[in-house]
Formats: C-alpha cells, structure tokens, sequence
C-alpha cells in the first residue's frame, strides 16, 4: 500500500504540475514496475502493453467514432438539431434553455464528445438565447451542463476507455448509458424550471412555432435519428460489434456530410487532422494508463483497499458512497479523463470484490464524471463556455451552473441506490 500511495502522490503531483496525463502514468508506472520487480521486466512490459494498446482490433472504435462525431460536426447538423428543439419547446418559459439541453443530448448521441457539444451547441444556441433577453446565467449554464450529455450518451468515448481499462463489454456498457443519459437530460430541463420558476425574467417567453414551422423542423434532424438508431441499434441486436458499428457510423456520417452539400475538401482535411490526432492522444493516454494499471496490480492496493473496507465494517452501500464522495471532489479538481485512467484501476477490482457489476459502476463513474465538467473550480465545460462567450463573466457562469449540479447530484444518488437505472436496459438486450 505504502509504494501505491507514493505512486499515486506522484503522479498527482506530475498532472497538476501540467505533464501530460500519458507520460504522468507511464512515468509512475513503468519506475514503480522497475522499483518491485526489476528494471529489465519493466521494460518488457512497456514494450508488451505498448504493442497491445495499439494493435488490438476492438480499439478501432475510438478513431471511428471520433471520426463520425467530428463528421456530423462538420456537416452543420447542430444547427439544424436546435432549430427542430427550438420550434417544439421555444414557446414556453425557459423554452429555449431547455431546447438546448434537448439538443445537446441529441448532438451527444452521435458526437461522443462533451467538450465538442458545447462548442458546436453554444455557438448556435447562445446567440439565440440573447435574442430573446435570456439570462447570461442560465443561457450559458444550460449549455455547458447539458453539453456533458456527450459523455454519457452512446457512442461515448469515456465509457469506450473505461470498457477498455477493465476489459468490459462495450455494447453493454453503451446500454447501460441510455437510461441515465435520458435521465440527466430530464433533470437539466427540470433544473431549467427551477430556475425560471425562481426568478421569471430570466426567461421571457418566446415566439410559438406553428404546427408546419414544427413539421418542417424534423426534416433536417431524420438522418441522423436514422444513423443513431442504425449503429446504435445494430450494436444492441447483435447485427455488428462495436468495432464493425464504429466503422459504419463512420461510413454513414461521410455520405450525410457529402449529402447535406456543407462539406468542403479544406473542412475534410481539417477533420481528419483533427480526429487523427484526437485519437493519437487518447492511444497514448491508453498506454500510460495501462502501464500505471500493471504497477498497481503488483502493489496489491486493491487487495490491501478491499481489506481495509472490510475491516472498518461499512456495508458495500456505504463503501459505493465513498467512492463517489472522491469522484466528485476529484471531479472538481481534475480533467474527467485523467481523473478516470487514474482512479479507475484502484476502484474497479473493488467494487468488483464487493459484487457489484462491471457494468453498473461503469456507468456510475461517467455520472460522477459528467459532475465534475461542470463542478466549480475546475469544470472543464465552464471554461469552454467562457472561451465562446467572452463578454461573459465566469462567475455568472458559476453563479448559474447550482441548479444543474445539484441535478446530477441526485441523478448519482439514484444510480447508486438503485442499480437496475443502469442495467435494466443491458439485462434486456444481453
């Protein structure tokens, strides 16, 4: 336990210190592995993990459907997603802040990206908002939580890296994300009323949309329902794997892009950098991660972790608990990603020890995640909110964000008490 805790320290120390996440846990890794077991062992297993990290057919999908989010980016179906939200909820109170939320989660379902969400969202919603004398608290709050639907909303990239750390079922965990994904966005257009209900101006109502303006609004959304259902649905009924289905979201996305006639060769060309190298950096992250993981399974933390649990007496409920309690201040002090490929490899055997599923804590980590991009000092979406709307001061951003952590507060607590929200639809697929 002793050389896990220096380990951790230190690569605590190395993130926020600004090294890069990768290098932080491979560093720490790959000397705490040489420290117990011998520096040439240590430099087989670099090279063992190196090679399995890169050369593994199921890890397609995280450039793949990398590739489809950065495509349905490009080809404008943002816009055309918050128009149709628009014109069915624009009308009433606060209409307008819950049709963003509403289209977030729909961009979320096939970008997989919540930093993406909020800036493709924001850049349409925001002006709209302004238009109609909306609140800069709640304009800008309603995008940068609902934006964190990206995470959680199948194809999501986080629940891809925790499938991959602990070798679970990816199809099962993307079903194991729609429950709680529905209901987060749920509780953010509930945290929208609140807010209106507390204070009416920040919300004047806005023009009706007439029956045909809201008809007319879905033909620019259909295709990607129909793309969301296909690679989504296809995962679920066993017709592909994820690895096949990445590969056909991709496809699908590339002939809507050239469809939708936005497509520039100069636009493609910057989205395939864009997504190569997305894809560089999480590959790498994967690799610290894994060699950081290989440290820890020599350690024994997990074992000593389990026994120390055991021996103060608290039921698994209580230890769940506690583990939430550390994702949600670590949420509020670190990035989600480094956050997960940190705490993921101590947690998980655990969680398993104690008979929990894979799958369930899977979901429940994303949640706790999706907490922390919006949790005050350091919740990535604000800054990315602030980043597009600069006339905005960050502590208005702060100031109105209450609401909707306070929603996914209960969102994970409801999630831990009762599991079956995110297993009931993996028990009925799989």
């Amino acid at each position: 336990m002793l050389v896990a805790s220096v380990g951790f320290l230190a690569s605590f120390v190395l993130i926020f210190l600004r090294v890069p996440i990768a290098i932080s846990l491979a560093l720490v890794g790959f000397a705490g592995f040489g420290y117990i077991i011998g520096w040439n062992q240590a430099g087989v297993m670099l090279a063992l993990v190196t090679k399995e990290s890169t050369m593994s057919y199921g890890l397609v999908v995280i450039p793949l459907f990398i590739l489809m989010g950065n495509l349905v980016a490009g080809a404008g179906i943002s816009g055309d997603l918050y128009k149709a939200a628009q014109a069915w909820l624009g009308h009433r109170r606060g209409g307008l802040a819950s049709a963003t939320v509403v289209s977030c989660g729909g961009f979320a379902a096939v970008c997989g990206s919540s930093v993406a969400t909020v800036v493709t969202i924001g850049k349409v919603a925001l002006p709209s908002m302004k238009h109609y004398n909306y609140s800069d608290r709640l304009s800008t709050a309603s995008v940068a939580a609902g934006a964190t639907l990206g995470i959680i909303i199948p194809p999501s990239i986080m629940l891809v890296m925790y499938g991959i750390i602990t070798e679970t079922h990816i199809g099962k965990l993307y079903a194991a994300g729609l429950v709680p994904g529905i209901l987060g966005m749920i509780f953010y257009v509930l945290a929208v009323k609140w807010t209106v209900w507390r204070n009416p101006d920040s919300a004047p109502k806005a023009e009706r949309a007439s029956r045909e303006e809201k008809w007319k609004s879905l033909l620019g959304v259909w295709q990607i329902c129909v793309l969301f259902v296909f690679v989504v649905g296809g995962i679920y009924s066993g017709m592909f794997t994820a690895a096949e289905a990445s590969g056909i979201g991709a496809a699908g996305a590339l002939a809507l892009a050239l469809a939708q006639r936005r497509l520039t060769w100069a636009r493609l060309h910057e989205i395939l950098i864009d997504s190569a190298s997305t894809s560089a950096m999480l590959f790498a992250m994967l690799i610290g991660a894994s060699v950081f993981t290989e440290f820890l399974n020599y350690t024994g933390a997990h074992e000593g972790l389990l026994a120390l649990l055991n021996d103060a007496g608290l039921p698994p409920l209580g230890v769940i608990l506690m583990i939430c309690m550390i994702y949600i201040i670590l949420g509020a002090l670190m990035e989600e990603l480094s956050m997960l490929l940190l705490t993921v490899p101590l947690f998980f055997p655990v969680v398993i020890g104690l008979g929990y599923d894979p799958v369930w804590f899977g979901a429940l980590v994303v949640v706790l995640c999706e907490l922390g991009m919006i949790a005050p000092p350091i919740g990535v979406n604000l800054f990315v909110v602030r980043s597009i709307a600069p006339t905005v001061p960050l502590m208005e951003i702060v100031r109105g964000i209450g609401p909707f952590v306070v929603a996914n507060v209960i969102r994970i607590l409801l999630i831990a008490v009762f599991p079956i929200i995110a297993l009931l639809v993996p028990n009925l697929l799989f």
